[in-house]
């Protein structure tokens, strides 16, 4: 009886919080006219999609996107899982206080930093090129933080095992260290590809022509330009289109999620 009532309220939990998905997704497919009449039987229609790929560049969009979020996340993690394990296994003068200031970025909202960021960019001449909406996503105290704690737990045998075969320290990194970090990686990975897939301030600053635009930038200008008349359909074509690929990233990468198959790396 208690299964049951945890897995209902589990179960209903879960719907409560897809029901916004799913009303989103049929909306998009179901013809204007019965959105604004308030009848929602259900017919289907590309029409809204149709409408909207005729009037933004989603392709593009989209592409953008995708090379930011993807390089800003690969980046994030080869960044992040050297200097995490420098703080986990290497002895320093100085070390813990340079961890502390890492943390202490971590403290600092993101909005503090926009114009010394923009005006680096523009000092640069990196302002609406793919550079300066990749390279202050490459650098974060809570990769940082999270690599580091994963490497405190990871087993120091297999480093000394691979030493002992005259692996050096970058190979023992490359070739031990990180296959058996997959799950903290994918982790990271995934929080940091979405966080720059959802990131719409910085690309609204940094660039200022149509075909730099990231999809989240770009669909909510278009949604903006919508306000007077409204058109629910086309509104819920522009948020499936932004909500998708995040969802798939993380249905890819949720087993990393969860497994740490370096704790147990050692035994047998």
């Amino acid at each position: 009886m208690k299964k049951f009532v945890l897995y209902s309220f589990l179960l209903l939990l879960s719907g409560s919080m897809l029901l916004p998905f799913v009303v989103m997704l049929v909306l998009s497919f179901t013809p204007e006219g019965q959105i604004s009449i308030g009848n929602f039987d259900f017919t289907f229609t590309i029409d809204n999609w149709r409408n909207v790929f005729n009037k933004v560049p989603v392709g593009r969009y989209f592409l953008n996107s995708l090379i930011v979020a993807g390089l800003t996340a690969a980046g994030q993690i080869i960044f992040s899982a050297m200097a995490g394990f420098v703080f986990a296994r290497m002895e320093f003068k100085g070390r813990d206080f340079l961890f502390y200031v890492f943390l202490l970025s971590m403290m600092v909202p993101p909005q503090v930093n926009i114009v010394p960021l923009f005006w680096v960019m523009s000092t640069l001449g990196l302002v609406n090129t793919y550079p300066a909406l990749i390279l202050p996503g490459l650098f974060g105290g809570f990769g940082v933080f999270m690599m580091r704690q994963f490497f405190l737990d990871f087993p120091v045998e297999l480093e000394e095992a691979a030493r002992i075969d005259g692996a050096g320290i970058f190979k023992t990194f490359f070739t031990i260290v990180m296959p058996l970090a997959a799950p903290a990686i994918m982790t990271l990975g995934i929080f940091t590809f979405v966080s720059a897939w959802n990131s719409f301030m910085w690309p609204l600053i940094v660039t200022n022509t149509e075909d730099m635009r990231t999809l989240a930038l770009g669909l909510a200008i278009f949604k903006g330009s919508l306000r007077e008349l409204t058109l629910w359909g086309e509104m819920m074509v522009c948020c499936t289109v932004c909500t998708i690929p995040a969802i798939l990233i993380f249905l890819f990468g949720k087993k990393y999620l969860i497994n740490d198959i370096a704790a147990g790396a050692v035994k047998g």
